[in-house]
């Protein structure tokens, strides 16, 4: 039976300055979005992205991923807990980052930045949608290093079951490498041929909800579930039901989508 490596969350220090691997997978995820969003910008050029805007993107979308990350965090899995210790809200360093939560934040600041340039809320999110998934497998990489998220009890005989010696001795699913593989891997591939041709506006961001909210749904299966808000079953957990509106959303989108291609 496998046993969690329990890495030390710390890369390295440079003299009193730590650097963590959870925050160095961040900027791994952020680094993937700029070299993809080049490609992108270069293989469509009339779609009016440049490594300029780029940048931009990028800047509106640490906002979104951070602030809306670590407040759905707050809100929807662990308000107890940040309630009694407030000023751990700001300690994002140490992991706690809530998908759901970023996305919204995402959302709004895309909304933002097409206001400032122009373009249409789904213009921006069509071109985005490809470039997110090998973030997101950063971010599953970061979470198995942290040895958070773990996943629920499996049965001994599974060859990769694996016991996380900082929850129990009992043998679990390690569901942060699931997501990585299903939301992270199999998604980019999944948007990433079916945005290589034009697709009517919206198709593409449609597809990644769907997509996402799926796959999301389904690894909950063998993640052990967060209490949540409302301290939800362990048979729907929270991220099923904040997963569940995304694909209906993604469905709308997929077959009202028109209007010029993206």
């Amino acid at each position: 039976m496998l046993v969690h490596p329990q890495f030390d969350p710390i890369a390295f220090s440079l003299g009193p300055v730590s650097v963590r691997w959870y925050g160095l997978m961040y900027l791994t995820g952020f680094i993937l979005f700029l070299w993809l969003g080049r490609i992108r910008a270069q293989r469509f050029p009339l779609r009016g992205f440049t490594a300029a805007s780029l940048d931009d993107l990028l800047f509106y979308g640490v906002l979104g991923v951070i602030l809306g990350g670590r407040l759905g965090q707050v809100l929807f899995y662990e308000p107890g807990y940040y309630l009694a210790h407030p000023l751990e809200i700001l300690a994002v360093w140490k992991g706690g980052m809530s998908f759901h939560g970023g996305f919204l934040g995402v959302l709004t600041a895309m909304a933002l930045y097409g206001r400032k340039t122009g373009k249409s809320f789904f213009e921006v999110t069509d071109f985005i949608a490809p470039l997110v998934p090998l973030g997101l497998a950063a971010g599953r990489i970061g979470n198995f290093i942290n040895g958070e998220l773990w996943g629920r009890v499996a049965d001994p005989a599974l060859p990769w079951a694996m016991v996380f010696p900082q929850v129990d001795s009992q043998p679990r699913h390690p569901s942060q490498l699931y997501q990585f593989g299903a939301e992270g891997l199999l998604l980019f591939l999944i948007l990433w041929w079916y945005s290589s041709r034009p697709r009517p506006r919206g198709a593409i961001s449609g597809v990644f909800l769907i997509g996402y909210g799926i796959l999301r749904f389904l690894a909950e299966y063998f993640r052990e579930p967060d209490a949540g808000i409302f301290g939800l079953s362990y048979t729907v957990s929270m991220g099923q039901w904040l997963s569940l509106p995304m694909v209906l959303v993604g469905l709308l989108l997929l077959f009202r989508s028109k209007g010029p291609s993206t």
